[in-house]
C-alpha cells in the first residue's frame, strides 16, 4: 500500500512516479520500451546540435570519472577487448562490417548531420 507521507493522506509526486512506473514496467514488453526510446532520440535530435551531445558526453564522460577508479576502466577495457577479438574472429570470412566500426561509421554521420 502506498506510504502516507503528509497529514493530507496523499502520496507525494515521486511516489506517484515510482508506482506509475512500475505498473508501466509490468504492462509494457522491451519493444514498447524501444520504441519510446527510439522516438524520444529522433526528437532530441531533432532539437539539438552537435554541441549539445558534446556537452553532455563531456559531462556524462567526467562524472563516470569521478565514480570509478582505475580497475573500473582496466575491467571494461579487457571485456571490450575480449568482445572485439571474438568479433572479429566471427567477421574475417564473411566481410560484413563489425557492430563497432557500424556504430562509428553511424555516429560520425550524424555528427557531420548536425554541423
Amino acid at each position: 500500500m502506498a506510504k502516507e507521507n503528509n497529514k493530507n493522506h496523499k502520496m507525494t509526486v515521486e511516489e506517484a512516479g515510482r508506482l506509475g512506473g512500475e505498473k508501466t514496467a509490468k504492462t509494457h514488453d522491451k519493444e514498447f520500451y524501444e520504441e519510446i526510446g527510439q522516438k524520444g532520440g529522433e526528437a532530441t535530435s531533432k532539437n539539438h546540435d552537435k554541441e549539445f551531445y558534446e556537452e553532455i558526453g563531456q559531462k556524462g564522460g567526467e562524472t563516470t570519472a569521478k565514480n570509478h577508479d582505475k580497475e573500473f576502466y582496466q575491467e571494461i577495457g579487457q571485456k571490450g577487448g575480449e568482445s572485439r577479438a571474438r568479433q572479429s574472429d566471427d567477421n574475417t570470412s564473411n566481410g560484413k562490417m563489425s557492430k563497432e566500426e557500424a556504430g562509428r561509421k553511424g555516429g560520425k554521420a550524424r555528427a557531420r548531420k548536425h554541423d
